[in-house]
């Protein structure tokens, strides 16, 4: 597993397994944001263990589903209602790290406003391109 900061008490990673979360627990993760969608790989059939892992080893667990590319109002304010209340350090997470990134920006735009350069810069050092989201961070707006 291989975690990229967004910004500081936030990393991505790509697709996890339920026995990787043991590791998300010893690198020191409090909490953690799921975007997969339910069945939409062999690799992510459910959710439910997931969460159970999760609570058995003491991490906040938030399931976010969302498919590539349709983020709802609902998805992004319930992404950054998470950010103000889960316990630090978070690792959000999807099959490649882009849907959790993609939020990320979207919901600091929402409650702070955050400037465009400082979220495509964070999201360009953890490899992912926001270009394509411009005009609507652009008008996102708390």
């Amino acid at each position: 597993m291989q975690t990229k900061l967004l910004e500081q008490g936030v990393e991505i990673t790509s697709a996890l397994t339920i026995d990787e979360l043991d590791e998300v627990k010893a690198l020191g993760f409090n909490a953690v944001i799921c975007n997969r969608v339910p069945g939409e790989s062999d690799d992510f059939p459910e959710e439910a263990s997931y969460r159970h892992k999760a609570n058995q080893l003491g991490l906040a667990w938030v399931h976010i589903p969302v498919k590539p590319g349709e983020y709802s109002q609902e998805d992004i304010q319930a992404f950054a209602d998470s950010l103000a209340h889960l316990p630090r350090p978070i690792l959000a997470f999807c099959r490649t790290g882009k849907r959790a990134t993609h939020l990320w920006a979207y919901a600091r735009r929402l409650s702070d406003q955050c400037e465009l350069t400082t979220l495509f810069a964070a999201a360009k050092e953890a490899g992912v391109d926001l270009e394509e989201h411009r005009q609507a961070l652009e008008s996102q707006s708390a």
